[in-house]
């Protein structure tokens, strides 16, 4: 069994009707799992008992259970660590387990882990408590985090999604290299009063360094406190002589480990502006939700297995029905931030076209995710999710209880929500529109004219994630299923996760213009650039 015959299987059932599955009056039933207090229903999907079964076949004979295995313990996978360009390890999981399980997983890094996680906890009680105050001697009132990518995805996304558990402390996140989002950010701190984190693993890179020297020399000018930098900045890095040389007191320097990738290192230290937003506490749920997800991931059964549920239908979308996108639809005003931050997670960790072994692979892999909160949604994007030929794949969010007290409001969100996975589903068939138009009066003529434009294809595949309220916990589990879901596909794609040197590529190109820009000789740019570039100074010198 390998990925062609997946597809040579999807092609005989393109074009078979969802709907006609329901025959089964048992389907939803079969078609759907729990797991730490998430409910999926993916009975919407477009397949059956054999295709499944064939999908699980091929997982197994690809030793799939061992390689998630490989996940938690740090073993190897066919004598390569897990993210082989890099030659490491991918250990970000065991940030959130037991300690005992930590010392079998990490090793000599267990200590580090522990001690850095108690050097957190302490920090979040001091600046909370008001034990720990500025330069100024004042309580803390707000949190500046300045970093980019996997240090800034994972902390929006939380703090948005766990607004109702966040205490007086407001905290802000800045990534955009862009100076209109540096004095946005600006205009709304107190220097005295503002605590400042870098993250960046490295202290070097081009964005968050830029952005952390202008929030600098405004702390500077704004304060007669000499020590401010000292006293009131904190880091994230490895870099500790770079982030010294910035000025930031080496007792305030918190480590990363190469074993966490950059967009699963919310579970570290570069959680800390998480953790100062909703208490010690609140931050210890969300990694136990995440924990939770993890044992399931890692013992229970394929066919029984959430994030291998979700993994390999996603490929049979993808590959066997040539689905180039997916949809991520939180029916939450708090999960607003979720679509981004999946965007990042999956496009960046298996938007691949070449094997782990270096050879060009002859499938497609990532689809290209999007999506905002659902009823927004519905007036934008869905339009052409329900009317043109494409068929886009959505996976549909939503709580059973609502996180405000408009509860009236909640029960039309969650209707809204379940009305649209059914409609994508259904569709509407020509006969059904001119039967709807000769009931509501219409003339022949206007049925005729009328009826073609208000068919929908439906046929579209969704699933359903039900969670019982939107709190740390289930969010913990809700980003650990994504995360475990990823994993899987890059396992079966054969790509590599963990990598992102497209990313690489950019940072590289932007150096070499912004030297150009600086008088440099041509570094081999296209005349285009050249042109853009001379238009640019131009307008500058004007």
């Amino acid at each position: 069994m390998d990925i062609h015959e997946i597809c040579r299987l999807a092609e005989q059932h393109k074009k078979r009707s969802i709907i006609d599955l329901f025959i089964d009056n048992e389907r939803a039933d079969k078609y759907s799992v729990s797991a730490a207090n998430l409910y999926l229903d993916y009975s919407k999907q477009n397949i059956n008992d054999d295709e499944l079964a064939a999908l699980y076949l091929w997982a197994t004979e690809k030793k799939l259970s061992e390689k998630i295995s490989a996940l938690f313990t740090g073993n190897s996978i066919d004598g390569s660590n897990i993210n082989n360009t890099e030659d490491r390890q991918v250990l970000h999981s065991a940030l959130r387990a037991p300690e005992s399980i930590k010392h079998q997983v990490l090793g000599c890094d267990a200590a580090d882990v522990i001690n850095t996680e108690k050097q957190m906890a302490s920090i979040v009680t001091g600046i909370i408590s008001g034990s720990l105050v500025s330069a100024s001697n004042q309580k803390y009132t707000d949190v500046l985090a300045i970093g980019i990518g996997g240090s800034f995805y994972g902390i929006k996304v939380a703090l948005s999604a766990l607004k109702p558990y966040q205490n007086e402390l407001n905290v802000h996140v800045l990534a955009n290299v862009d100076g209109g989002a540096v004095q946005e950010k600006l205009q709304l701190l107190s220097a005295e009063t503002t605590l400042v984190i870098v993250i960046s693993k490295t202290f070097t890179t081009q964005e968050t360094l830029l952005n952390a020297l202008a929030v600098k020399e405004w702390m500077l000018a704004a304060s007669i406190h000499s020590d401010i930098i000292a006293k009131q900045w904190y880091a994230v890095s490895t870099n500790i002589s770079k982030a010294t040389e910035f000025g930031i007191d080496e007792n305030n320097i918190l480590p990363m480990w190469d074993w966490v990738g950059g967009r699963f290192s919310l579970w570290s230290a570069v959680g800390l502006p998480l953790a100062l937003a909703i208490g010690n506490d609140n931050y210890a749920c969300l990694k136990a939700g995440a924990y939770q997800m993890d044992e399931h991931f890692h013992n229970t059964p394929l066919e029984n297995n959430m994030p291998v549920i979700m993994a390999l239908i996603g490929i049979w979308n993808r590959n066997g029905l040539q689905c180039p996108s997916l949809a991520i639809l939180p029916y939450d005003h708090a999960l607003r931030a979720l679509p981004g931050y999946l965007q990042q997670t999956d496009m960046e960790s298996n938007g691949k076209s070449v094997s782990n072994q270096g050879e060009k692979l002859t499938w497609q892999t990532a689809p290209v995710v999007f999506g905002q909160e659902g009823t927004n949604g519905q007036h934008a994007f869905m339009q052409l999710m329900h009317q043109s030929e494409d068929i886009i794949p959505t996976d549909f969010i939503v709580a059973i209880q609502g996180s405000s007290q408009y509860q009236k409001h909640h029960q039309v969100l969650v209707a809204n929500c379940l009305a649209q996975s059914e409609a994508l589903m259904q569709g509407k068939t020509l006969l059904q529109a001119q039967n709807e138009l000769i009931a509501q009066g219409k003339t022949p003529e206007q049925v005729e004219q009328l009826a073609c434009h208000k068919t929908m294809k439906g046929n579209t595949p969704s699933n359903t994630l039900l969670m019982d309220k939107l709190s740390p916990v289930s969010l913990g589990a809700l980003l650990a299923l994504y995360e475990h879901k990823i994993f899987v596909q890059g396992m079966m794609w054969q790509v590599n996760s963990f990598d992102q040197w497209g990313v690489e590529l950019g940072k590289e190109l932007g150096q070499k213009i912004m030297n150009v820009m600086q008088g440099d000789e041509n570094d081999n740019l296209s005349s285009s650039s050249l042109s853009l570039i001379k238009k640019f100074k131009n307008q500058l010198i004007d």
